[in-house]
């Protein structure tokens, strides 16, 4: 089934929609001609006004298109279910995209309790409310973090069971209700892995946009262990493109989002000093226990299954990134990063 002839038919549920992959989630789904039903708390976890930025973004967009495409925004949590229950109740839901969690590695250690919260009882309120209204299509997005200290590159069929820290472990879970699910409730189930998502307007407590601030501005820009450490850094839009792939039936599915090409942090940071013309004082620090050395996507099944191959080089997107950030700079400078 084509995505033009499922946008036709197709009301989509995402949440965390005001957040970096949810927002750019959201904007496409309109692009294509889907209703999206956005549900997202707007929480502290960084300068709420980025988020609200990119909300704005999305209601000018659907504002500005024609036809049956539209957006309705819900300030919920996932983790009440008697207000989740009642979107489903006042909405004919076809799908759920499920981008609302808390992530970050090193801050599930210090606060482990909302990670269960949100990652594990959110997605377990969802995953009822499909059941009790029929909605047969949920997409969980979960991380590269599952795969811990295995062997690259990383396969969907690694061993994950021994997560390292609370975050994957509570994606972990999240992916195991996911299964409960399809198993005795026969929803589809497709769960895109992404990993080290970067672009425009992206989560402020990234590293790429930690060190475009800190640079820009003549301050040191922290780095963990020695800079040689290896990530698939994976550009915003192909992340979006792919997550919308994986709306088509699948069964249960796992895949795997990445740019299968894992370069060196100090690439990455050399890149940006040439497109801001300013060389980066670095503040060295100790490389977290929870932190793996590298990571790097297996791509195949998510060529062969889903048609989705990434699309910009790291080169390309940084430039992109560099320019959305010189462009909103005056902004960008406002925010608590």
């Amino acid at each position: 089934m084509s995505d033009t002839r499922l946008a036709t038919e197709k009301t989509v549920v995402v949440t965390g929609c005001a957040g970096f992959i949810g927002w750019k989630v959201s904007e496409k789904l309109l692009e294509n001609g889907y209703s999206v039903v956005g549900i997202d708390n707007i929480n502290d976890y960084y300068d709420p006004r980025l988020k609200e930025w990119r909300l704005s973004s999305i209601f000018r967009l659907s504002e500005s298109l024609t036809g049956k495409a539209n957006f309705k925004f819900y300030r919920y949590d996932i983790t009440e279910y008697e207000k989740i229950k009642e979107i489903f109740s006042s909405n004919k839901i076809d799908a759920v995209i499920n981008l609302a969690a808390r992530a970050g590695v090193r801050a599930s250690v210090e606060n482990p309790w909302i990670y269960l919260e949100t990652n594990v009882k959110g997605t377990l309120n969802l995953l009822e409310c499909c059941k009790d209204s029929g909605t047969k299509k949920f997409v969980l997005a979960s991380t590269s973090s599952l795969y811990g200290l295995n062997e690259m590159p990383f396969r969907e069929t690694d061993n994950t069971d021994h997560p390292l820290a609370p975050y994957s472990a509570t994606k972990k879970g999240a992916e195991a209700l996911c299964f409960s699910y399809h198993y005795l409730c026969g929803i589809d189930v497709s769960i895109p892995r992404y990993f080290t998502v970067y672009g425009p307007a992206g989560r402020p407590d990234m590293s790429i946009f930690r060190f475009l601030k800190n640079i820009d501005n003549n301050k040191p820009i922290p780095v963990f262990g020695d800079g040689r450490q290896k990530r698939d850094f994976t550009y915003i839009d192909d992340i979006a493109d792919g997550t919308i792939k994986c709306l088509q039936p699948a069964g249960y599915e796992i895949f795997n989002f990445g740019n299968d090409n894992s370069v060196e942090l100090m690439y990455v940071i050399n890149l940006i000093e040439q497109h801001l013309g300013k060389k980066a004082e670095i503040e060295w620090l100790p490389l977290h226990p929870a932190d793996v050395r590298a990571t790097w996507a297996n791509i195949e099944k998510s060529k062969q299954k889903l048609n989705w191959k990434p699309t910009l080089s790291i080169e390309d997107g940084l430039k992109n990134t560099v320019d959305w950030y010189l462009k909103n700079r005056d902004f960008l400078n406002t925010l608590k990063w």
